[in-house]
């Protein structure tokens, strides 16, 4: 492929239309039920005056970014649409560049001027997280490549201070299949659900592995050990009912405050006949410790028994290094962070070798752009299993225009399939979701959403 090209920035569109859960899901301190999902559309130019548009989507989910009690739902929302407004502001404003040294240069001012309204750098880097991959959309359809081709040739231009990235991304080579692990949140039902949602789709866990035949899974933990341990009883009853294995993440969504609290719960769950092959299946525990200390504490020792994971703290371009340095053994991928940070991560579990892993983590990723670039990324990375709860708590594309939905669905048909109702849902098969239909000219779409019948977004 060609050096990488300066491009810029000519015109962001962002739009909204609302998602409904067909179930309460809970993660850390919210229960979610509804949430806004932004479209973003970024026109850009190359230096030969040639123009074109990329797109992207991603959920404006309330209490991950910043999880202060004092402010609502609304009030996370408009934090992160603020970091839109901010980045789309910046990156009209800058000078030609390659597509990373956009991300790059403006990094800092970003971080900047969310901050100056006490917005941390984790809201910040929202905005940049989502216009990023649209912009790489436009640039890779101009070149007419695939988004895994642009990488693997460094279309975009990525560097780092600490190693050479050209040898790193040429060496990546994207599956056909990746694993899906099912996510168990707080008040999601185990074998009955006391409120059945009556919709003919999976509600219950034992519904969950029946239908879609996961064999990964990630487990949320709230923080309170008697509840916690009560609960992953009930929850290992049923996964040691499967003749095969099984592979468990523990999710503490920050519900611990120092290390004595995550070395309590790994104790009971060792301690415990009853949670003794549920123990030997867990890979990680992510982010147990809350980010206002997770990364002035040491977390060597718990690493030597599972490895601990950064997620929420994985709030700026460093952290990772920093947790290193802390006893943490690999960090979460998740594209509302951003791409380039997860591709950086990964480039350095690469360079540090053994024992260093980068997993893939969802934030209610929806079918279609969203899910899709997701998927495309962390497969691209060479992880093999990601979290995936989008398809479970939102009816697929209910609710969305019929014509879009058909389009995705002709567009990408290893990966979705027409449910009842006619709604086109994601498809999961013996645990695994095919993607083979992400190759292709773009960032991983061959179909594009309605923006005709979604609401602009609003001033954040």
């Amino acid at each position: 492929m060609s050096d990488p090209i300066n491009l810029s920035v000519l015109e962001v569109q962002l739009f909204e239309r609302d998602v409904t859960l067909r179930m309460p899901f809970r993660f850390g301190v919210t229960t979610l039920r509804e949430s806004p999902q932004v479209f973003a559309r970024v026109r850009i130019q190359l230096a030969d005056g040639r123009e074109g548009w990329g797109q992207s989507a991603e959920m404006l989910a309330p209490k991950w970014f910043d999880k202060n009690l004092e402010l609502s739902n609304e009030d996370n929302f408009d934090q992160l649409r603020h970091a839109l407004r901010t980045a789309a502001t910046l990156y009209r404003a800058a000078a030609a560049a390659t597509a990373f040294d956009l991300f790059r240069s403006n990094y800092d001012e970003q971080i900047r001027i969310c901050g100056a309204r006490g917005d941390g750098s984790l809201v910040a880097c929202y905005g940049p997280a989502v216009l990023d991959r649209a912009i790489l959309d436009a640039l890779c359809r101009l070149h007419e490549v695939s988004f895994y081709q642009a990488v693997q040739g460094n279309l975009p231009g990525i560097e780092s201070d600490e190693f050479e990235m050209a040898p790193f991304l040429a060496g990546l080579k994207p599956a056909a299949h990746i694993h899906a692990r099912h996510t168990v949140g707080m008040v999601d039902p185990i074998r009955e659900n006391p409120e059945p949602v009556g919709d003919g789709l999976p509600e219950t866990l034992v519904d969950v592995i029946a239908t879609y035949g996961h064999r990964y899974f990630k487990i949320k933990v709230c923080g309170d050990l008697d509840e916690d341990v009560n609960r992953l009883r009930d929850i290992a009853a049923v996964l040691d009912e499967s003749p095969g294995d099984y592979i468990i993440s523990l999710d503490g969504n920050e519900q611990y405050h120092d290390v004595a609290g995550v070395t309590a719960l790994m104790d009971a769950i060792e301690g415990d006949e009853r949670l003794m092959r549920f123990n030997k299946s867990i890979l990680f525990v992510e982010q147990p410790i809350s980010r206002a200390v997770a990364l002035d504490v040491d977390v060597s020792a718990l690493s030597a028994r599972k490895p601990v994971i950064l997620d929420e703290s994985d709030a700026f371009l460093g952290a990772f290094s920093r947790g290193r340095e802390l006893g943490y053994r690999g960090v979460s991928s998740k594209t509302c962070k951003g791409l380039y940070k997860s591709i950086l991560n990964a480039a350095r579990c690469a360079h540090w070798g053994e024992g260093y892993f980068m997993s893939a983590e969802d934030l209610t990723t929806q079918a279609g752009l969203s899910v899709q670039q997701d998927l495309a990324l962390v497969n691209l990375l060479g992880i093999t299993h990601v979290e995936r709860n989008g398809h479970h708590y939102v009816n697929g594309m209910n609710g969305v225009p019929a014509a879009e939905q058909a389009a995705f669905l002709a567009a990408h048909p290893d990966m979705y399939h027409q449910g009842d109702g006619g709604v086109t849902r994601l498809s999961i098969k013996d645990g695994q979701i095919a993607i083979g239909s992400l190759d292709k000219i773009g960032f991983a779409y061959g179909a594009e959403p309605d923006v005709s019948v979604m609401r602009e977004m609003p001033d954040g």
